[in-house]
């Protein structure tokens, strides 16, 4: 029986909502619904929405999509669409175990062997990135991203502007012309220093800048694009098909869809069409946990216009646990030559150690993102 019998959440270091789903038949499934910050929110909405599943049949996936996020008259956002992706998740790593095949293998089967990875590091200094590119360097990967800049002033000095071209600079002069970086604005940006910054980089050629506006600013995005040849990203605060539509009339090269926030696998996958049709790549946002990013890779081995996947292993912000730390076979989401082979195990692919969750949960987490203002006192964007 696949009856959906328990739901239960764990709110583990250093800043993850793991979900469990349980049947009747003990097949059980893992889902990541992380919203950095707000992960105790979602807690409380996955719980709401165990309330349509309970009792139902696990396999029917798609209906159980439909009913969490169209069956209220109030819909989407951050909160209930990360809600809906660690239970979307669950589902499929349930199916994929019913059905004893990888989730890729029911999306269609593998359209690849094994997907390119990059790291993020971090550095505010020119002599900082240097060290923390050659060690990504030295673990295998052959892409890393790096954020531009911290907070920055509405329309930003010289030595700003100088600031960010330095420290991209270095990160060039370390990987050579072989390897890649892709510079993350993170929405710290205006518009109008987005547009001065661009034409100073385009020398390092950029794999992709990222999110050069706030979401809520979507409508200038198109501009930014025409402005500049580098191919522009941006996707991780946006939520579904209908969110991402503008973005991709406008022209961007690549949509990053967090599996862990945009409703899941399901609606990724959707994502993940639309976005062909306008000849842009998938790359999705994953700066989280293990679970999370099986479920990027699942769907990536079934996708033709997947570029390339972040992962977050060794990340700063993973601060009393790491990536690896909750699986029992760490070997699954090694990486050699900068990429992670295809996953073969039934399900997402990967193992999670229940008991280290269950001990992690009593620990709990609080995380929160910084409160950055500019010197005069005014809120600054990060």
């Amino acid at each position: 029986m696949t009856t959906i019998t328990r739901v239960e959440t764990f709110l583990v270091a250093p800043r993850w909502l793991f979900v469990r789903v349980e049947t009747a038949s003990g097949v059980v499934g893992w889902g990541e619904a992380t919203c950095e910050g707000r992960s105790e929110t979602v807690r409380t909405a996955v719980h709401q929405l165990a309330e349509l599943l309970v009792g139902r049949d696990a396999l029917r996936i798609e209906d159980h999509w439909q009913v969490m996020t169209k069956g209220s008259f109030y819909r989407g956002g951050p909160i209930l669409a990360s809600a809906v992706a660690g239970l979307d998740q669950a589902l499929w790593d349930i199916a994929g175990r019913h059905f004893g095949a990888p989730v890729h293998q029911l999306l269609g089967g593998p359209v690849r062997d094994r997907i390119r990875v990059y790291g993020w590091v971090g550095g505010d200094e020119p002599s900082e990135v240097r060290d923390h590119i050659s060690a990504q360097v030295e673990a295998g990967l052959t892409a890393v991203k790096m954020n531009a800049s911290g907070r920055m002033s509405p329309l930003a000095s010289v030595a700003e502007l100088d600031g960010v071209v330095a420290r991209v600079a270095a990160a060039r002069e370390v990987l050579g012309d072989s390897r890649d970086v892709a510079v993350d604005l993170h929405g710290r940006f205006t518009l109008a220093n987005a547009r001065r910054l661009a034409p100073l980089l385009e020398p390092y050629r950029p794999l992709f800048l990222e999110e050069p506006v706030v979401p809520e600013n979507s409508h200038l995005i198109g501009e930014f694009v025409r402005s500049t040849p580098v191919p522009v990203s941006t996707g991780e605060r946006l939520y579904s098909r209908q969110e991402f539509l503008p973005v991709l009339q406008a022209g961007i090269a690549v949509a990053q869809p967090d599996l862990a926030h945009a409703g899941g696998i399901t609606e990724v996958r959707k994502i993940a069409a639309l976005a062909e049709v306008y000849d842009v790549q998938l790359a999705p946002h994953c700066p989280l946990g293990p679970i999370a990013l099986a479920a990027c890779l699942q769907v990536g081995f079934a996708t033709p216009n997947y570029l390339i996947q972040e992962q977050s292993i060794g990340i700063h912000y993973n601060r009393g646990a790491d990536v690896l730390d909750y699986c029992v076979d760490r070997a699954a989401l090694a990486f050699a030559d900068g990429h992670i082979e295809r996953l073969t195990a039934p399900g997402l692919g990967i193992e999670i150690d229940e008991a280290a969750v269950r001990a992690a949960d009593k620990r709990g987490h609080a995380w929160r993102g910084p409160i950055w203002r500019h010197r005069d006192g005014s809120f600054a964007e990060w």
